[in-house]
């Protein structure tokens, strides 16, 4: 069971900021920014490369998840990144996929 299903479950504290049926999302315990939230899917995804096209109502969710989170958090109008790692190589450390909503601070291009 990954690190998230067991915040999922409850088994685990997490500060949660919006969950609907499809997903769940909280503030990252090492935030790369002043706002960092993980927004996660409850079915279990490794990464993007492992989604299937009975996934995609499901990806979906969690962009519009997204969306939410930016506009419950103020952040939509000053601007976030949305980033998905996938694979160790890519900086993905718990393998059930899951974006990073970040904002609160300038970001370059390309990422450092």
């Amino acid at each position: 069971m990954t690190l998230f299903e067991k915040i999922i479950a409850g088994d685990v504290p997490a500060d949660i900021v919006y969950e609907d049926e499809w997903c769940v999302a909280f503030r990252d315990i090492n935030p790369q920014a002043p706002t960092h939230v993980l927004i996660v899917p409850r079915k279990v995804i490794v990464n993007v490369a492992h989604a299937t096209p009975d996934d995609a109502l499901r990806m979906g969710k969690v962009l519009l998840a997204a969306g939410e989170v930016a506009r419950q958090l103020g952040v939509d109008e000053t601007g976030y990144r949305l980033v998905f790692n996938n694979g160790a190589g890519a900086g993905q450390t718990v393998f059930h996929m899951h974006c990073h909503l970040l904002a609160g601070r300038a970001f370059s291009w390309p990422p450092g």
